[in-house]
């Protein structure tokens, strides 16, 4: 059964056909899925969810299909940790990490998104898919097109971290670098994408696609005991994941789904030299200006963010707040996880983490409350970036007395902190 209903304007709410469309004639305004939530009520429960498959589409009928899915069987239903060594590192009662740079894959978040566009493209006749990319979705959907037998060509900016460059051309796309940031890439896209009539997931896909991040908030609040948490940080990059996460949560809650009353706040993470919708979100700003993104976190180096407005609006209506943080915290971010929950997260989760500490730091989010921090990537993918920051090993001749000397008198020297 299918409840997606229309396409409709986010501005002007003019709706539109459920088809490949992502602008609104009259006003220019993005589009966004309208469902049919009187139906859903009637059939949608917490036991009818926990029944569905161990994976996304156990939100199936909150979800933008006609049919039957096709892509993605693999992807969401990730840990939710309830990080407690780092908890007490950050002096906070209640911390947990939702883990999505594992299980997925191709080890970030953007699986779930691309399992939804593709099983979309495949329901609107499409028959070759493409996207713009600042790397996690060059990888899913070169990975997931790959096995739903689409053709595919993906376009990047030429300076990716050659770990994603490579997670990509394994699984042999059309793989396009461009001598240009990210925006420049997704403006020549959708040039190609009106001349040729591809499938571009985050263009004239984008409705549908867009929903796919919704399921990262529905686990959040089932793993929570189908309560929504007090506090939330998240990275920003187009700032789409951010206004999805809090449309899973007011659909949770107009559902009937949540046993707590809806009142998260959410929080906006971006680095210090990709930081336009943070800046805004700080400064009170109505106008969100573009910038030429420098950073090391290159999956969110996004510098005119096309749903900006959008979570700067949720930011808002959350009660929630923003931080920005630079290349060194992003760095510190990176090994603190790791070091306290042995979660290896990409520069995207740094950004995270780091902001979180600035936050609970500034008096913005409580110590008493609980918190969760969404970790999009797996750090793998940008070993890079800390190459220089986490030290060399030591080195040895193979015998005892060279042990000793080394590692063992060094480690007197500087003894490990036990946590």
């Amino acid at each position: 059964m299918s409840f997606l209903k229309s396409l409709r304007c986010r501005e002007c709410g003019r709706e539109y056909p459920k088809q490949a469309l992502y602008v609104c004639e009259y006003c220019f305004g993005s589009l966004e899925v309208n469902y049919d939530y009187d139906a859903i009520q009637k059939v949608i429960s917490r036991e009818s969810i926990a029944k569905g498959p161990k994976s996304l589409w156990r939100y199936r009928d909150l979800l933008p299909l006609e049919g039957n899915p096709s892509a993605g069987f693999y992807s969401g239903f990730t840990p939710l940790v309830k990080a407690d060594i780092l908890a007490k590192e950050l002096d906070v009662k209640e911390l947990y990490v939702k883990d999505d740079s594992v299980c997925h894959p191709t080890w970030s978040f953007k699986d779930r998104v691309v399992a939804v566009a593709l099983s979309r493209a495949r329901e609107l006749g499409f028959d070759t898919v493409a996207c713009a990319s600042t790397g996690n979705l060059a990888n899913s959907v070169s990975a997931n097109a790959a096995w739903a037998g689409f053709k595919r060509y993906i376009f990047i900016p030429h300076n990716l971290e050659k770990a994603k460059i490579v997670a990509s051309l394994v699984y042999a796309p059309q793989l396009v670098a461009v001598n240009g940031n990210y925006d420049e890439v997704n403006r020549l896209c959708s040039e190609i994408a009106a001349k040729y009539k591809w499938g571009f997931v985050n263009i004239n896909l984008r409705a549908y696609y867009a929903e796919g991040s919704k399921t990262l908030g529905f686990e959040i609040a089932e793993q929570l005991g189908w309560r929504a948490p007090d506090h939330l940080v998240a990275p920003a990059a187009s700032g789409s994941l951010i206004t999805k996460i809090w449309k899973a949560f007011k659909e949770f809650d107009k559902l009937g789904l949540l046993e707590n009353k809806l009142k998260t706040k959410i929080y906006c993470a971006q680095p210090q030299g990709s930081s336009p919708i943070a800046t805004a979100i700080l400064e009170k700003a109505d106008v969100i200006k573009p910038v030429k993104p420098q950073t090391i976190a290159k999956s969110l180096a996004i510098g005119n963010p096309a749903d900006g407005y959008y979570a700067k609006d949720v930011i808002q209506d959350s009660g929630g707040s923003a931080a920005i943080v630079s290349d060194d915290e992003i760095r510190d971010g990176i090994k603190l996880l790791a070091r306290t929950e042995g979660i290896f997260t990409e520069t995207a989760g740094g950004v995270t983490v780091a902001a979180a500490k600035k936050l609970i730091n500034q008096g913005l989010i409580p110590r008493n409350e609980s918190l969760v921090l969404a970790i999009t990537g797996n750090g793998l993918k940008t070993q890079e970036a800390i190459q220089e920051a986490v030290g060399a090993p030591y080195q040895i001749e193979p015998n005892l007395d060279s042990f000793e000397k080394t590692v063992m008198g060094s480690e007197k020297k500087h003894p490990e902190t036990v946590r």
